[in-house]
Order: structure tokens, then sequence, then C-alpha cells
């Protein structure tokens, strides 16, 4: 890797309006710094360059999309200022980021996916009557004459390559932009009526709460302090706040044609990947981390086709099948054993599928393997057979874990019978599978968190929806529950379900589900 220690400064934070990098991103590597400061050398690097392609784009397919959810946030905050920073880069050590990824709900509401500039905020500025106007504002390019050009390896175009203009972005996401420097001006008119979405930059949320402060201050004093003393909530007590995030939240609850056909190519995609996983057997069982093989099979195929997975991968073999979120993938892989493979693509849009497959690496499984197998799909069957248009969401889990407290209670592994376990005071059969049976999907694997309960776990089935089942059973190595032969035992079929206008989709049915379907596509993978 190129050494960024070369340059005398990181990207500045969105509180330099006159972008100067902080005195910490100064001094972090200025003793390692070897950039050429003279007059000559600037004069030179800044010129000879080629005429830049200043063409601008047509709008993206999913601006009209963006532009739909923006009209629909506004009519639920008439008159109030509403800021949803992208967030910005997180450091991962030293001069180092981890890969960038814009917030969600910035992303939902804006269209800017894995092209998303860091540090950019969405701004919804109240005009007259109860409308907004939306705006997004980023850090611009800098001309090819400046030293962030050359200097910077955050942001400057010789280290990261090119950076669109500001009527670049206007065109390509159909919406208002400004420079971030003209971001001051926004934060200079926020009161105490002004929204943040907290979770999304902190420092963003810090100026606004500063913002809020100052303002409900200065209209203290304005009308006799004693007369009429002032306060404001700030942090995670100002309740306001996290209506705008209940609201963003919901907001992505059903799911409209744009975004149902990037769950079908993120499927599509996340199918592809398991499949080359399998082609990979023979070297997965050769190596002592066969795990590790896994999990870069798969991410090679979420490079390939989208921005990355969705989420750490996981790649359990044999005993690490049992752990729920095993995400060290650092075991072997041993013919007799099962692989949990727990995967999604998430695509350039950052909508992801998240997919789940049980598989036996010698393609048979073993009569206990398979009586396990089978209880857990006629679970993910039995669940999937609620799902329509007015259900309610619950009900979903608990028509699987009628499946998994019956089998269990058949097999003498409860303490009471199956109707007794389903009682609410003892839920014995949960010792086999602790989590739910489905969450929300979309731009967020756990999509739509912070919606009402009453909206999601309560909330009634809408066309559009999608969701995953995911029942399982999981049997640790040392619970003495069980008999020994299903002691290393774990099992989780998953899938992603779109809710139609008379029913339900599988929309990755097309992935081996059934024992028959899952021994031929091992065998076949291996040849």
């Amino acid at each position: 890797m190129t050494n960024p220690g070369d340059t005398s400064t990181r990207t500045a934070t969105v509180n330099d309006s006159d972008e100067e990098p902080t005195p910490e991103e100064s001094a972090r590597n200025a003793n390692r710094s070897t950039t050429p400061g003279s007059e000559g050398f600037k004069a030179f690097i800044g010129s000879g360059w080629a005429q830049r392609d200043e063409a601008l784009p047509s709008a993206r397919a999913q601006a009209q999309y963006a532009a739909a959810r923006r009209a629909a946030v506004s009519a639920a905050f008439p008159g109030v200022r509403l800021i949803v920073p992208a967030g910005d880069m997180k450091q991962r050590a030293n001069d180092t980021d981890y890969p960038y990824r814009a917030h969600s709900a910035f992303a939902h509401l804006t269209g800017w996916g894995s092209d998303s500039e860091p540090g950019a905020v969405l701004v919804f500025e109240p005009e007259g009557g109860e409308g907004h106007v939306a705006t997004v504002y980023f850090r611009e390019r800098a001309g090819r004459d400046s030293e962030e050009f050359y200097a910077n390896p955050a942001i400057g175009e010789f280290w990261i390559g090119a950076r669109p203009s500001l009527a670049h972005v206007a065109a390509d996401l159909a919406i208002a932009t400004g420079g971030i420097a003209d971001l001051d001006r926004v934060f200079d008119a926020v009161d105490t009526s002004t929204l943040v979405l907290r979770e999304a930059d902190a420092a963003i949320t810090e100026r606004v709460d500063h913002a809020r402060i100052r303002f409900a201050a200065e209209q203290a004093l304005s009308t006799n302090a004693s007369d009429a003393p002032f306060s404001i909530e700030v942090g995670h007590e100002h309740a306001p706040d996290g209506e705008l995030a209940r609201v963003l939240s919901e907001l992505r609850l059903v799911k409209d044609e744009f975004e149902i056909a990037e769950m079908r190519a993120a499927v599509d995609a996340t199918q592809r990947g398991f499949t080359e996983v399998l082609a990979e057997l023979p070297r997965i069982t050769s190596e002592v981390r066969g795990e590790r093989v896994i999990e870069g099979v798969f991410a090679t195929r979420a490079r390939l086709e989208g921005n990355d997975v969705g989420y750490g991968s996981i790649a359990a073999a044999g005993p690490h099948a049992t752990i729920l979120h095993w995400t060290r993938n650092d075991g072997p892989v041993v013919p007799g054993d099962l692989v949990l493979l727990d995967a999604g693509v998430e695509l350039d849009s950052y909508f992801t599928a998240d997919i789940t497959r049980t598989f036996p690496v010698n393609g048979s499984f073993s009569p206990v393997q398979r009586q396990v197998y089978e209880a857990v799909l006629e679970a993910a069957d039995a669940a999937f057979r609620v799902v329509k248009p007015g259900a309610i969401f619950r009900e979903v889990h608990a028509a699987a874990m009628e499946v998994i407290a019956r089998k269990t209670a058949e097999w003498g592994f409860l303490p009471v019978s199956a109707e007794e376990s389903l009682q609410p005071d003892n839920q014995f059969h949960r010792r086999y599978m602790v989590h739910g049976t489905s969450h929300h999907l979309g731009l967020d694997v756990h999509d739509c968190a912070q919606a009402r309960r009453d909206l999601y776990m309560d909330g009634v089935l809408e066309a559009g929806m999608v969701f995953t089942i995911e029942p399982g059973l999981y049997f640790q190595p040392d619970d003495l529950t069980v008999p020994a032969e299903f002691r290393g035992i774990g099992v989780r079929i998953e899938d992603d379900i779109l809710v139609t206008a008379d029913g339900a989709e599988n929309l990755s049915v097309g992935i081996p589900r059934t024992v028959a379907e899952v021994e031929a596509w091992v065998r076949g993978a291996a040849g």
C-alpha cells in the first residue's frame, strides 16, 4: 500500500469550513511527510492536465423514487428543518480507514449508494407553506491547482481518483447540491425545532446540539430570562430527534418497485456466490482454515457484483454452526460435518440479501443431521404459509416455534409437552433456538430497526414488505440435555420473503432447500 504518511494531511472534518486539517490530523504523520513544498513543484504539478469531460449525466433510475421518499418525509415534518448526514470515514488504524459506507437513511433519501461522498449531508430546509427544499451538501472536488489535489490522501484525486462536481451530483441525483462550506449557513439558522439523525455523524450531531442550545439561550435573553427560563434536551434525551429516526425507519417497511428489483438482484448475486463456494469444496477441505476460504470465495462474488458483503459472513463448519454469530471463520471444514453459510451480497445501491443454507461437506446428510435439517425445513415452511397481507408479523415466528417445540418434545429434549413449552412462562424449546424467526430486510440487513413495535413485531403485513424467515436448531457440543449424537449440530435455513398482493414469494427459493436438493447440489458442484 502506498504510504499516506508521505503527505501532510488527512481529510478535514465538516467543522472546518476553511477545509484546513485539524492539528491532530496534521501531526499524525508530519514526521514522515516528504511531499515537495516548493513553489516550482506546485506550479508544475498543477499544470499540463487535459481538460475534463464535464458532460452531465441523466438522472439515475433511483432518483424519482428517492424524491418520492423525501416528499413523504417532508409531509411528516411540516415547517421543521431536518438534517440527515451520510456520515464520515471511520478510522481503522492510524492513517487507514474502514471502507466507507453512507448511512442507510441518507442513501434511501438521496439514491446515493456506494459512490457517496464521505461527510455529505442532506438538509430539508422549510420553505413557504409546509414543503421543504432538499439539498445535498458535500465537499466538492478541488482543482488540480490546489494542494488538496495531490497532498490529501483521504480526498485528493491523485490518491483516490476522480471525485464529482456539484453539478454532476445535482444532475445524477436530481437534487439541489451545495458545497460543504455552505453548510455553515444551515447551522447558523438552526433553531430548537431543528431535527438531526443523531446516529449518522457524531460531529454533525454535536454541532446541532450546540446550535439549538445557543438559539434557546438567545431567545431567552431576548424575552427577559428572569420571566422566561429556557431549557433544551440534548443527547439521547432529545426525543424529537428519535421521532425523525423512527419516521425514516418506518418509511422503509414497504418497498417500492425499485427496491424490490434491487432485492431480487441481491438474492440472485448471493445465489451465485453460494454456488461458487460449493465449487471450491476440494480446496476448502484441504486448508487448515477452510472457513476462511468459504468467506473469501463469497466475498469475491460480492465485490464483483456489488459494493461488499451485506454483513460479516458466517461460514460455520461443524460445531461452529451452533454459534449464532460465528464470524471468526478460522476453523477447518471436515467431511462428515455440516457447514452453515449465512451470507448476503450488498449491491452498489446498498440493498442486501440475507440467506442461510446448511449443507453436508461430503454431499450426504447423516441420519441425525437429516432429522434435524428436516425439522428446521418444516418450521420454515410452516412460517412461510402464514405470510400474506393482513397477517401479523409475529405470527410468522409463532408458526415456526410450534414446529420447533413439537419436534424437540418428540425427541425427548423438553421437560414438558410441546403445548406446555409454548406457554409464555415456559418456552423450554427456545434453548435450542434463542433467536427470532424473521426480521425486515433492505438497505440494512436488520432493516427498519427503529420502527415502532406496533408497526414491526405487531405490525400487519402489507404487499411490498421484505423480510427473512430463518428458523434453526443448535445443539451445543456440551449440551447434556440432548443425546451425544445431536451435540455439535447446528442447522439454519434462511430465505428472503416478499409479501405480494395475494400471498408471498420466496425470493431465494431457487437456492436448494430440501435434503435431496442440497445433497445433489453439493455432489454436482464437486463434479
